[in-house]
């Protein structure tokens, strides 16, 4: 059985860290402003198996470093926790959410209704886009 929790960012970092930027610092993976984000993470067996973590600002909100453990990936726990943020995003009365994808990810991002926009950029050799949706 999985769960579905709000966690601090420093619980976040092993698991970004781990799946989006093993070669990399740790440092890498903290983000200036972590401690303004909620964050969540899908639980199973008392370990956090997907991560995910949402800022909002003014009437937007954006969610960045979602990432699920390889050997839990393809089991549906970041679909779950995606329809769990989309839900949230708009309790708290965001009227867009939005987010950095990598281009090659962008085909998942867009079930969710999530549509690309025209800007792009690349960071540490990866492709990104940014997506949002209306709430």
């Amino acid at each position: 059985m999985i769960e579905i929790k709000e966690i601090n960012a420093e619980e976040t970092y092993p698991l970004r860290h781990k799946v989006m930027y093993p070669n990399h610092p740790f440092e890498y993976i903290k983000l200036p402003k972590d401690q303004e984000g909620t964050h969540f993470a899908v639980v199973k067996k008392a370990k956090n198996v997907t991560v995910v973590s949402l800022f909002f600002e003014n009437d937007s909100a954006q969610f960045r470093k979602l990432a699920t453990l390889e050997s839990e990936q393809g089991q549906g726990h970041a679909s779950k926790l995606l329809d769990f943020i989309i839900t949230y995003a708009k309790k708290n009365n965001a009227k867009k959410l939005w987010c950095n994808a990598r281009a090659n990810k962008t085909s998942y991002y867009k079930k969710f209704g999530l549509e690309e926009t025209n800007k792009t950029y690349t960071e540490a050799g990866i492709d990104f886009i940014i997506l949002e949706m209306n709430l």
